[in-house]
């Protein structure tokens, strides 16, 4: 495996990692082998100190940036490339898809050993500590000690914090971006609403669909519209709709007539019919979501759960985030400074709700990429200083 960027003519090849150690899940469950598909951008410096590693969001995957064998560009491609926040001039940028996802890691869709079929409702109940075990498989296979920068956003965001409690002396940044130290009850609650969606469709067939050659069609197309709807700010829907209709007059029946209610449903349709994506992996991430809570076991002192974290933070929220409110970054900063750490925050200004991480804002890309310098910055200094060690 070549640690030199995957980029072939300005398309990205993934590559896969086979796994032989067992993994010890959370629940209690054992995978006695798996896979993890990824990707990689730039160039891996000699002593191996430029590393960034970056984790997806519910929805996301290993395919970050750039495009790929069918011109899909990736989902923060306006943020990681050359010249850009995250500069791949001066940063080896590797991003996975996580354990239990869809996108080519080992997962529902995959094909268990043990009976010759697809997981399916089979494969175990995976947690954010279990995530982060695997990446650090990654990270032990492409020969990083250290990485540079851990980044993430919305779900990513918490694997990074997961990152600094779990392994404090392999990362020397840590970027949490639209995150949150755990779910509100409300949130929970959007999310078994979304669940329940899925497993009440008819053709969900208790998580078997693939071998009948199904998909639950209706209950993926209703869960991203509910998971969409707490996305976008009212602002931002608003700005988009108002309550601008479809015609000129009202129809008077329960078709489309609103404008955000065909955005909606189009939403929906797309994400479970074009995008394709596996009904059991999005019961599995949502639950994943539910469960993490690192300060739990520190009898939920958010502060006892962040002692041992040595990394250097960048929080930031949006003003107009209400599913990861900015009050939430306030906890992780409060709990990062009551053990003294390196953390600056950013609340910035934007009407775009949770999405707002992934999209244009001058404010955002700004401190994005002044802190990234910072990076760089250690960077340089870290190799110095291993130079002068050898």
């Amino acid at each position: 495996m070549s640690t030199d960027s995957q980029i072939l003519d300005e398309v990205v090849i993934p590559e896969y990692l086979k796994i032989d150690t067992p993994l010890k899940l959370t629940s209690g469950s054992v995978l006695p082998s798996y896979e993890l598909i990824y990707e990689t951008y730039g160039e891996l410096n000699e002593d191996k100190s430029n590393a960034i590693l970056v984790c997806h969001a519910l929805s996301g995957d290993h395919h970050v940036a750039g495009v790929d064998k069918d011109g899909k560009p990736g989902w923060w491609n306006g943020y990681i490339g050359p010249g850009k926040p995250v500069d791949t001039n001066k940063f080896f940028v590797v991003c996975s898809n996580n354990l239990g996802g869809c996108r080519g890691s080992t997962g529902p869709t995959t094909i268990n050993p043990e009976t010759g079929k697809v997981y399916g409702p089979d494969f175990p109940i995976v947690t954010c500590e279990d995530w982060v075990q695997s990446q650090n498989e990654l990270r032990k296979h492409l020969g990083v000690d250290k990485w540079a920068a851990l980044i993430g956003g919305s779900m990513g965001g918490m694997q990074v914090l997961q990152w600094a409690i779990d392994y404090p002396d392999k990362l020397e940044h840590a970027l949490v971006i639209a995150a949150a130290p755990k779910l509100s009850a409300q949130n929970i609650a959007f999310n078994e609403v979304a669940r329940r969606a899925i497993m009440s469709d008819p053709d969900f067939l208790e998580g078997r669909f693939i071998e009948a050659e199904t998909i639950p069609k209706q209950g993926l197309s209703l869960a991203r519209m509910l998971g969409h709807l707490t996305y976008l700010s009212d602002d931002m829907m608003g700005t988009k709709f108002g309550r601008e209709l479809r015609e000129d007059k009202l129809q008077y029946n329960y078709e489309v007539e609103f404008q955000v209610e065909s955005y909606l449903r189009y939403q929906g349709e797309k994400f479970a019919t074009k995008m394709n994506f596996d009904a059991n992996t999005y019961l599995l991430m949502t639950k994943a979501l539910d469960y993490f809570d690192p300060a739990a076991k520190y009898d939920h002192n958010l502060s006892e759960a962040l002692a041992k974290a040595t990394a250097k933070f960048l929080v930031v929220s949006f003003t107009s985030d209400w599913r990861f409110s900015s009050q939430r970054s306030h906890e992780i900063v409060k709990a990062l400074l009551d053990n003294d750490a390196s953390v600056s925050y950013a609340e910035v200004e934007s009407q775009h709700g949770h999405d707002a991480f992934l999209l244009p804002n001058t404010h955002y890309e700004g401190v994005f990429k002044s802190y990234m310098q910072r990076v760089y910055d250690d960077t340089l200094q870290n190799s110095k200083s291993n130079q002068g060690e050898q």
